[in-house]
């Protein structure tokens, strides 16, 4: 029954924002009528992690049904110059956390790893590794992460498609039958997200991606998920995102939560830069080339590239290239900048 008391308004948040337009409507609909029933209701809602899980699962492999051979041999092409422009923002990023820390009298390592753009979870646990106040991390994440979740789509659905929202452009995979047998490869690969989802930074979706990659560049043939599970995915991932984030938090940080929503407004706008010049540099749509720069999760960029006419797969592989730099090598840079 608690499950029950979550879904119904997560469902309705879904049909009211799709029935209004409003962007990502299977994603932001059930995240806000959950964050404001949590709310109102002054307990938390229960919402499985499994639910989630699964949920990831099928976003991981939908997103890599969107992958041609011909493609990959492009999207190589694009490393060297995201990357550059990776670090950039990075810098900039690092740089608006100590400015933070210095006018606000936080700790210098907490402010910083709330400032970075990377995924909210990964953050939390980097800086919990170096004893940085993963709490105040985690808040000041959370701050970043509502307003990139309600900023960017919106701005980019606004900007290359005009009022109102489009229909997604739903991944084909090779166009037969979802009752096919090939469909029961999505078990194995599901499976293997499961099981080995601690080998990578949200590995529980990355894993996922990457083996239905593979298979889309064999011989293997390929079925499309059925639309009904890609918005039911993202309704459980929007759920899990509406219960995690807390307006008492939030209240707690007090005029720290507005130092953190500016850096993530400035972040924006340097993205949003770097974005144009990725598309000069490398002859990219405009808008593929800003949504792999945005500084948003690989989920709801990659959903948001479904609807405006950009890559999707061009977003997932750089989205996913920054997560991987940032994980990798932000923490050991980190340390060796406040632990010297």
């Amino acid at each position: 029954m608690r499950h029950l008391e979550t879904l119904i308004p997560a469902v309705l948040g879904g049909f009211l924002f799709q029935t209004l337009n409003l962007p990502l409507p299977w994603m932001l609909g059930p995240l806000t009528a959950v964050l404001l029933y949590q709310e109102s209701a002054s307990r938390p809602l229960l919402w499985s992690p499994l639910i989630k899980q699964l949920g990831l699962i099928v976003l991981g492999i939908s997103f890599g049904l969107y992958f041609q051979t011909e493609l990959l041999m492009q999207i190589t092409t694009y490393f060297a110059p995201y990357i550059l422009m990776t670090t950039i923002l990075l810098s900039a990023a690092v740089s608006l956390g100590l400015l933070t820390a210095r006018l606000t009298g936080l700790s210098r390592t907490p402010s910083v790893f709330g400032a970075i753009p990377g995924g909210l979870t990964e953050m939390v646990i980097a800086s919990e590794e170096l004893k940085a106040q993963p709490q105040q991390v985690l808040i000041f994440q959370t701050v970043r992460l509502v307003v990139v979740l309600f900023t960017v789509p919106a701005l980019m659905i606004y900007l290359f498609t005009g009022s109102g929202t489009p229909e997604a452009e739903m991944p084909s995979g090779d166009g037969i039958s979802f009752f096919s047998p090939e469909a029961l490869l999505f078990l194995g690969v599901g499976a293997a997200g499961f099981l080995l989802q601690r080998l990578l930074p949200a590995g529980i979706m990355i894993i996922p991606l990457l083996l239905t990659v593979v298979l889309m560049i064999s011989p293997v043939m390929l079925p499309a998920v059925p639309e009904l599970l890609f918005y039911s995915a993202q309704l459980a991932v929007g759920v899990s995102l509406g219960i995690s984030i807390s307006f008492s938090d939030i209240r707690k940080a007090g005029s720290y939560s507005l130092y953190f929503a500016l850096i993530a407004f400035l972040l924006i706008a340097l993205s949003m830069l770097l974005g144009l010049l990725l598309a000069w540099w490398t002859g990219m749509e405009i808008e593929t080339a800003l949504l792999s720069t945005a500084p948003g999760g690989i989920v709801e960029m990659v959903l948001t590239a479904s609807v405006t006419g950009a890559d999707p797969a061009v977003v997932t592989s750089l989205q996913l290239l920054r997560v991987i730099l940032i994980v990798t090598f932000v923490p050991p840079l980190l340390k060796k900048m406040f632990y010297k």
